[in-house]
C-alpha cells in the first residue's frame, strides 16, 4: 500500500530539503554575525583580568617590601612571594594565598628589579607571548595602569 503525501495531515508530512536548507542558512548567518562580537568580548575580559592580576601582584610585592625593606630581586622574582629566599631574614610570607598565577593566556608574568619604569617592572607579553604587539597581543605592564 502506497501512501500519498498530500493525503497526510500537515503535522505528519515533515520538512522538505529546501526548507531545511533555508533554516541552515539563516542559522549560519546568525552565528557569523554573533560569534565575532562574542569572541571580541572574551579578548577584552582577558586583558582586564591580566590588569587585575598585575595589580594584585603589585600589592603582594609592596607587602614584601614593607616586611623586608626592599622588593625581591629579579632572582627569585615572584617566587619569593610564596617561598622564603635563603638570605631573607625579615621575610614574613607567604604573601599570596596560592602560587603565582599564570596570565590569562597561560604564560608566566615577567618580573625585573630594579625596573626600567620604576622600582620594579611586572608585565605580561599578552596573548601571543611575544614582545610588542597590538590589541590582545600587546604587552601589559604595571607602568601602564
Amino acid at each position: 500500500m502506497t501512501i500519498n503525501r498530500n493525503t497526510l495531515p500537515r503535522a505528519q508530512r515533515g520538512f522538505t530539503l529546501l526548507e531545511l536548507l533555508v533554516v541552515m542558512v539563516i542559522l549560519g548567518l546568525l552565528v557569523g554575525y554573533v560569534a565575532p562580537k562574542y569572541f571580541a568580548q572574551v579578548g577584552k575580559s582577558e586583558v582586564k583580568a591580566a590588569k587585575a592580576q598585575i595589580g594584585a601582584l603589585e600589592k603582594a610585592l609592596d607587602m614584601y617590601r614593607l616586611d623586608t625593606g626592599h622588593y625581591p630581586p629579579t632572582d627569585p622574582g615572584l617566587k619569593g612571594l610564596n617561598t622564603k629566599p635563603d638570605a631573607e631574614l625579615k621575610w614574613n610570607g607567604p604573601y599570596l594565598k596560592k602560587n603565582v598565577p599564570l596570565d590569562p593566556w597561560g604564560h608566566e608574568y615577567l618580573y625585573k628589579q630594579p625596573g626600567e619604569h620604576g622600582d620594579f617592572d611586572l608585565w605580561s607579553l599578552g596573548k601571543d607571548g611575544q614582545p610588542g604587539g597590538e590589541g590582545e597581543n600587546a604587552d601589559l605592564g604595571n607602568w601602564q595602569q
